[in-house]
């Protein structure tokens, strides 16, 4: 693992901000290097009192492709990246975009500078290891977190994860390992994680998403269908601006969810 990694899980963990077992769950998985690729840079550089953290996991399984999902799912996580650039708190909003099967479209970086999706960086071709890269990505929300609280910057985080299908090719994780890192973070009442299950006319994606410690306030599961998909999205990125923007009562929007006004 990555030393700067494990130094900054350690130190979460001797603050109480994750438990021995989710601990366990980010070292056994040896993510080090992984989770380093999606830190920013010198944060020392960053003349920030308070950051939020957005963090999206775009499904790239074959099955977008397939069910002709690819481009919606684009358009989505783009609305997104325009609905925060044009907030009140854009200066301070990071976003950081994982796709499901590990490959990094950017790195936390400035919303302003986020990478949008198009045809030449999403080509979703492959399987759905989903409690492997979820531990993965929420490894990373919490390290950058780290990062930033080290330097007496104040961070709120919001993440999105979005699949089309149950876990397939995990290998390393399950689901009650997922459920462990998401609990301490609902823990600590500085971060929302939410869950987007695409309709593929057989998976109970509520299921799939408490399993992982997703609240059901926070459980989006909208129908095949490109009108249903982009609203999810707004739904989401509105969430997003509201979290961005409310920083006294970050905990109040975790609470009404998605759908809260």
């Amino acid at each position: 693992m990555s030393e700067n990694v494990n130094n900054l899980f350690q130190t979460a963990r001797e603050d109480g901000i994750i438990s021995p077992s989710s601990m366990n769950a980010l070292t056994v998985m040896d993510i080090g290097e992984e989770i380093q690729n999606a830190l920013t840079g010198n944060i020392d550089a960053m003349e920030l009192s308070e950051v939020v953290l957005v963090t999206l996991m775009p499904d790239d399984s074959g099955s977008i492709r397939f069910e002709g999902n690819a481009q919606i799912v684009r358009d989505g996580h783009n609305l997104v990246i325009d609905a925060l650039a044009g907030s009140k708190q854009g200066d301070s909003i990071l976003m950081h975009t994982r796709y499901l099967n590990g490959e990094i479209l950017f790195p936390y970086t400035n919303i302003v500078q986020a990478i949008r999706m198009d045809s030449q960086n999403y080509d979703p071709r492959l399987g759905t290891p989903l409690y492997d890269q979820s531990v993965l990505l929420l490894g990373a929300v919490i390290a950058q977190a780290q990062q930033f609280i080290d330097n007496g910057v104040a961070v709120r985080t919001v993440t999105l994860i979005i699949t089309d299908g149950a876990d397939a090719h995990s290998s390393r994780a399950n689901a009650a390992m997922v459920k462990s890192i998401v609990d301490d973070m609902l823990r600590t009442e500085d971060h929302i994680v939410a869950g987007m299950g695409i309709d593929d006319g057989y998976t109970d994606f509520k299921q799939v998403f408490q399993s992982m410690g997703i609240r059901d306030e926070w459980i989006l599961t909208p129908k095949n269908s490109d009108s249903e998909i982009r609203r999810a999205f707004q739904v989401f990125s509105q969430s997003a601006v509201r979290a961005s923007q409310n920083a006294p009562n970050f905990s109040q929007v975790a609470q009404a969810g998605a759908f809260g006004g």
